[in-house]
């Protein structure tokens, strides 16, 4: 057994499951304040990456310019698109505004490709070193700075839910809407205010994967990829986010180091996350931290 190879998955593993936690609790900070899970949500970060793009290539801004610029263009952009879209169907069935996010998603989809074409863009050069040396593992910068991202993200998450005004605000409108408009906060400002962060955060996330991998369409397939992580957590537990992301992005490199070494099936990376997807739905419908709820009739 290769274990050097295995421990280099392992760590790529927890570096892209870091990531994965990231965008899945932009999938539960949705979900939490208005009960809607948003199938758009690899949009975001496919919009955002073509955003941080045009602005270093066209407007020729340094990266850090154009990355702070891009995460206020997607909060904005978030308000937007939930006060405009969004906010006209409350009080509609979940299932209509489920639906809705999906026609986002491919509005979405076929907008970026009419803007910026099918083919993949390469961001310009952000670092001078390729690679970085760490215990003997060569590891991408990119990857690196999405490393200690994804954990100020989620420490800032952590502090944003427990001591901020606004985010016991949210936490309240999560647990009761009633009781939250009966204390005086604005349901309509909790629900913008989720989408908008959920957008700023999956943007971050689209410009790490867009510098390692360039940005194309494919790259809204990581809200997909996202998804099992998102139900294996817990769809309601920002904890859960987390440690469903952990999960899937090693679950990922060590079915791909399976497959390399044993199997030879040549699609267990891509398929892998789905496979419990199916399984924690059939034994665990909840999630690993989800909220089990329970109707008496």
């Amino acid at each position: 057994m290769n274990w050097d190879f295995l421990f280099q998955l392992a760590v790529n593993g927890i570096i892209v499951g870091t990531l994965y936690g990231v965008v899945a609790m932009c999938f539960v900070l949705i979900y939490k304040s208005t009960q809607v899970v948003n199938f758009a949500q690899g949009e975001f970060m496919l919009i955002g990456a073509w955003v941080c793009w045009a602005l270093l290539v066209h407007f020729h801004l340094p990266f850090w310019l154009g990355f702070l610029v891009t995460l206020a263009f997607m909060m904005a952009f978030g308000v937007l698109l939930q006060v405009v879209v969004l906010r006209p169907m409350i009080g509609e069935p979940i299932i209509s505004i489920i639906m809705v996010t999906i026609g986002l998603s491919l509005f979405f989809q076929a907008a970026m490709k009419w803007m910026f074409g099918v083919n993949a863009q390469n961001f310009p050069r952000v670092f001078e070193a390729d690679s970085v040396d760490i215990f003997g593992l060569s590891v991408q910068p990119a990857y690196l700075m999405s490393f200690v991202i994804s954990i100020l993200v989620m420490a800032g998450f952590f502090y944003f839910f427990k001591f901020s005004r606004f985010g016991l605000a949210m936490r309240a409108t999560a647990f009761n809407q009633q009781v939250a408009q009966s204390l005086g906060i604005s349901v309509k400002s909790v629900f913008a205010m989720a989408w908008a962060i959920s957008a700023m955060v999956s943007a971050l996330a689209g410009v790490v994967v867009g510098m390692v991998n360039g940005v194309s369409s494919a790259l809204s397939f990581i809200g997909i990829k996202v998804f099992p992580a998102v139900i294996l957590g817990g769809l309601d537990s920002i904890v859960g986010a987390v440690a469903g992301g952990l999960i899937i992005g090693l679950l990922e490199n060590f079915a791909e180091f399976a497959d390399g070494q044993y199997f030879h099936w040549g699609n267990m990376y891509s398929i892998a996350p789905f496979w419990v997807l199916i399984i924690i739905l059939v034994i665990k419908p909840y999630g690993l931290f989800g909220t089990k709820n329970i109707e008496r009739v």
